[in-house]
């Protein structure tokens, strides 16, 4: 009798994650260790919808509309949507997110050619490249034109970001001087750039002989660059916006153009694109056009495909790191227990970005006892912070790696017992230029659900943190509410809460007003002006 071989177990290897383009691009090699990725440039929209379910990832580029249908189609296996390039437009980022389903983007691929088409634009202004051009075919042969050579002018950049420091760095190699305003870039940054740092977009608008920008479009910054902004400018200046249209108000930048206060101007992108033949830009004066190809090279073709491919392998390995435009939901049970708090970190955060943007530090200290761990509050503190301030939109997955990225240090503290409140929220703010620092505190608690600012600085407030909150200091003496109520009350401003403090009886006291409306420029700095008003700060919460 012979002895049988012993029993082996195969294990089945595991079946590869599948990832569906859709769209045109260059995605480099598609040979990857345990994925099976599909090419289908401009697959029609009927094969998307039937192909889908049976795909783990789907990457597109700006063509194909990932809507709630195409959303249903994919049915649960779909867990990963790539975009190629920065815009989201063409997703439902909230039906995606609501399904929990992780929006990638890859920003950062096309940074040298968007940097070099605004560097193009300033030297096309500078010669009369375009107008040139235009009327030599025309059979007009212009000699007489003069240019402007750009080696010691000074160059203004609005938005020293990714984009920006590229063209600080390409501007420098044309012998250029380069000044910069951006209040959400700390000193360290403008230090390494070798490029000054201006505290005002005004006093930047008066020193500069060409003026760039490169800002996220949002509330703060559409119609930034506007008549007045333009006026303040050199007569013989060169304007170039190759970021987002509506930064620089159109009117205004052709009006400028016609009446010869500006030399020339250069812009890749428009409020409505296309734009219609009867379009103003289109009949302006010195001013040169290009159909938003600030990401049309070669090069940045090629990286976004690669880039956004990695970026959707490593979200399918669990990586969510890099390119995240959507938070990952969190679980049912952590959002009972800290959803006040979320709420009242972001606030927080963004409010310190107002009163103190440009950080060096982050210090977040948590008091007291919380009802789960806190760690996810310090993270929406950085999503409040930075909103407004990146091209990239900060969320829960993205926030600490952009602050890294900003070179902001974040530090976090906890305290058992919390003096005043069963818990309490602090964030400290530092920045730092040269040997100078500056430091802003405010705190906060949450009752039931509802957050409450709980502290500004070294005073103790209490104030639903909601709408416009005006934030004023004065020496604790009568009057002062009432001289301010009675100025806003001329202006029609409703008054939706209020809180006082103070350090101690007779010295310097604070209180701050929720608003129903905000305040203009003129009106903050005639608060200001008021005989009983220190200082005054208007943020929105």
């Amino acid at each position: 009798m012979t002895a049988s071989a012993p029993a082996t177990t195969e294990q089945t290897p595991a079946a590869p994650l599948r990832v569906l383009i859709c769209d045109e691009m260059n995605p480099g090699h598609l040979e990857h260790e345990g994925f099976e990725i599909d090419y289908e440039g401009n697959l029609e929209r009927a094969e998307t919808l039937r192909r889908l379910p049976e795909y783990d990832a789907l990457i597109t580029r700006s063509r194909t509309r990932v809507d709630r249908e195409l959303i249903d189609a994919a049915g649960p296996r779909l867990k990963v949507i790539g975009r190629g390039g920065v815009g989201v437009d063409n997703i439902d980022l909230d039906y995606a997110s609501r399904r929990g389903l992780l929006v990638l983007n890859a920003p950062e691929s096309n940074n040298v050619s968007a940097a070099e088409l605004a560097v193009m634009h300033l030297m096309a202004a500078a010669r009369g490249l375009t107008r040139s051009d235009r009327g030599t075919r025309a059979g007009q042969w212009d000699r007489k034109f003069l240019g402007i050579e750009l080696k010691d002018k000074v160059l203004g950049i609005v938005g020293l970001g990714r984009i920006g420091s590229i063209v600080a760095d390409r501007a420098q190699g044309l012998r250029m001087r380069v000044i910069a305003y951006d209040p959400y870039v700390p000193e360290n940054k403008f230090e390494r750039l070798d490029v000054e740092r201006v505290e005002t977009l005004a006093d930047l608008l008066g020193r500069v002989d060409a003026l760039t920008v490169h800002t996220p479009l949002n509330d703060e910054t559409r119609g930034m660059i506007g008549e007045a902004e333009l006026a303040r400018l050199r007569k013989g200046a060169i304007v170039v916006n190759a970021a987002r249209g509506g930064i620089v108000d159109e009117a205004a930048l052709v009006a400028a153009l016609h009446s010869g206060h500006l030399f020339a101007a250069g812009v890749d992108v428009f409020v409505d694109e296309p734009p219609t033949p009867d379009h103003i830009f289109l009949q302006a004066p010195n001013l040169a056009v290009t159909a938003h190809l600030g990401a049309n090279t070669f090069e940045a073709q090629e990286r976004v495909g690669a880039e956004i491919v990695g970026r959707v392998l490593d979200a399918l390995h669990g990586d969510v790191s890099k390119g995240a435009v959507n938070a990952p939901a969190l679980d049912a049970k952590t959002l009972e227990q800290l959803g006040g708090y979320l709420t009242l970190g972001e606030k927080l955060g963004r409010i310190q970005a107002q009163l103190l943007p440009g950080a060096h530090e982050v210090e977040v200290t948590f008091r007291g006892e919380f009802p789960a761990d806190p760690a996810p509050v310090l993270t929406s503190v950085l999503v409040g912070y930075l909103s407004g301030s990146t091209d990239e939109v900060p969320n829960m997955i993205n926030a600490r790696a952009l602050a890294r990225e900003r070179g902001v240090s974040v530090t976090v503290r906890e305290q058992e017992d919390s003096p005043d409140y069963t818990t309490e929220v602090i964030v400290k703010v530092l920045t730092r230029t040269g040997e100078k620092e500056r430091t802003r505190t405010v705190g906060g608690t949450v009752f039931g659900k509802s957050p409450r600012l709980t502290r500004l600085r070294d005073y103790r407030v209490e104030l639903e943190p909601e709408g416009y909150i005006l934030i004023a200091s004065n020496q604790d003496k009568p009057g002062a509410v009432a001289k301010l109520s009675n100025l806003l009350g001329t202006w029609g401003v409703n008054i939706a809460g209020m809180a006082l403090g103070r350090a101690q009886k007779g010295g310097q006291a604070l209180f701050t007003l929720t608003l129903d409306d905000g305040l203009s420029p003129e009106q903050l700095q005639a608060i200001r002006d008021l005989d009983v008003i220190e200082s005054a700060f208007l943020v929105r919460a």
